[in-house]
């Protein structure tokens, strides 16, 4: 099997990224696996889709690190090649992260990835699905009962107004952008600051001001979802949770969050039966969902990271399961042809 991975850029990648995980567990299973940047991909004149692409250049890796030294370093076997030749691409850049200084990349893994697709390659997530989730406006399109009460406006007097209504305990946060990245919680005494806020959340676009849920304090819970169900491997659940550093009220590990062993009950896995028609419907293949008690409060479609965190904690590695499910889509490929759509296709 051909799999493809398009990152943000090859320099960037790091060895305790899902992607990286998931390309050396690719290459242990036999495996080619190609890395692209998005700036790498190519329309040619013989209305090809190609790349320049990596590979490293061992059989069979132990380490991140390791693969990883192999595929950025002078070992790298690199290679233009022609990406419609490719079993599966899995669109694993992540766009909040070019916003800034690389808009034009933004949307260039989706693009690519629709011509792909209408070329027989399996891409995932579904790229028409992807474009619907260019922001967290993708959120308000779940059913209410798992989500927060939301607003989402430029406008200071519609989140003052949202504010007293929910007492003075919300969240601000940009409608684009991940991390944790200019994340606000407002108490009632802080309603007197609350316009030097809503300056620094709305500087890059619109304000998403959202109801507090108490449970936040205590952390949130990842669980991934594959094929629009909890992720399992050897009766494991692909999860991990995240908790608070001191008194900062982001859990997210790039804010300075911990992490910690999860416990996954009814609360979540019933609200993984809520989202997930809407999560096949547009052929999100992987994903994260961010939990707190009995609400979602995120759902991570670009480039959902953490499976290495969930691998710490369980001792089974969820890359092989997730290598697995592409090798059995080839197998309905070969089956039957073009039978099935892509979005289709991305959740079978």
């Amino acid at each position: 099997m051909k799999i493809g991975f398009v990152v943000n850029e090859i320099e960037t990648e790091m060895k305790g990224y899902t992607t990286t995980r998931l390309a050396m567990s690719a290459i242990n299973m036999g495996h080619e696996a190609w890395v692209m940047g998005v700036g790498d991909l190519i329309y040619d004149p013989g209305d090809h889709i190609c790349a320049k692409a990596y590979m490293a250049a061992g059989k069979r890796y132990k380490t991140g690190e390791a693969y990883l030294k192999d595929l950025q370093g002078r070992k790298s076997r690199v290679e233009r090649i022609v990406v419609d030749e490719l079993d599966v691409l899995l669109l694993r850049n992540d766009p909040s992260v070019d916003a800034i200084s690389r808009p034009w990349a933004q949307s260039a893994g989706i693009t690519f990835g629709r011509l792909a697709m209408r070329r027989g390659v399996i891409v995932l997530n579904d790229p028409n699905g992807l474009a619907k989730a260019n922001n967290k406006m993708y959120f308000q399109l779940f059913p209410e009962e798992v989500r927060p009460k939301t607003l989402i406006t430029r406008d200071r007097d519609e989140i003052k107004k949202f504010a007293k209504e929910m007492k003075g305990n919300i969240v601000l946060k940009p409608l684009q952008g991940s991390g944790g990245q200019s994340v606000f919680l407002v108490h009632p005494g802080d309603i007197p600051n609350l316009n030097q806020m809503i300056d620094a959340v709305s500087r890059d676009g619109y304000v998403i001001a959202q109801e507090y849920l108490p449970a936040a304090a205590e952390g949130d819970t990842r669980l991934f979802i594959m094929n629009g169900e909890p992720l399992r491997y050897k009766g494991k659940y692909a999860a991990f949770r995240r908790v608070r550093s001191g008194e900062d009220m982001r859990s997210n590990v790039h804010a300075g969050g911990k992490i910690q062993e999860a416990q996954i009950g009814e609360k979540a896995l019933r609200i993984a039966e809520i989202v997930r028609p809407k999560l096949v419907q547009d052929g999100m293949f992987l994903v994260g969902l961010d939990i707190v008690d009995d609400k979602l409060m995120e759902i991570n479609v670009f480039s959902p990271g953490g499976l290495g965190s969930a691998q710490k904690f369980e001792g089974v590695n969820f890359c092989r399961e997730v290598i697995r499910s592409l090798e059995q889509k080839v197998q309905y490929m070969k089956f039957y042809r073009r039978s099935f759509d892509n979005n289709e296709m991305a959740t079978l």
